[in-house]
C-alpha cells in the first residue's frame, strides 16, 4: 500500500441519484441539483482528504423516462467527477440508455454501464 493513500476499505464512495424522469426540460435543473450534492458531499472534511480514494457513483435505476439529455447530465457529471480528480462510474443504467450510449460512441466514458 502507499503512504499516504487510503486504504480500500476507507475508500468513500459519493453516490449521487438520478431521477425517474431525466428529459431535456429537467436535464439543466437536475444537473445542478447533482453538481450541488456532489460539490456539498466532496467539500472541505467531506470527502476525507481530498478527491484521493473517492469515487463517483452514478445510480441511474429510477430512471424511466428519458431522452439523449440524461447521457449530458451524466457526461457532465463525469467532467466533474474528472476536474475533482475522482474516479467515476454509473449503476443501473437502463439497456435502452447504453445502447444510446453505445450508438453516440460514448460508452466507454460512463464505466460500470452495464
Amino acid at each position: 500500500m502507499l503512504r499516504g493513500l487510503p486504504s480500500p476499505s476507507k475508500a468513500r464512495r459519493v453516490v449521487l441519484t438520478l431521477p425517474p424522469t431525466l428529459t431535456c426540460a429537467t436535464a439543466a435543473a437536475c444537473l445542478r441539483d447533482l453538481q450541488g450534492s456532489l460539490a456539498k458531499a466532496t467539500s472541505t472534511g467531506g470527502a476525507g482528504g481530498g478527491g484521493i480514494g473517492v469515487t463517483v457513483v452514478v445510480d441511474a435505476g429510477s430512471l424511466g423516462q428519458f431522452d439523449s439529455s440524461a447521457l449530458a447530465v451524466l457526461l457532465a457529471l463525469r467532467r466533474e467527477a474528472d476536474g475533482l480528480g475522482l474516479t467515476f462510474a454509473v449503476t443501473g443504467m437502463p439497456q435502452s440508455l447504453a445502447n444510446l450510449a453505445r450508438l453516440y460512441g460514448i460508452a466507454e466514458l460512463l464505466p460500470g454501464n452495464r
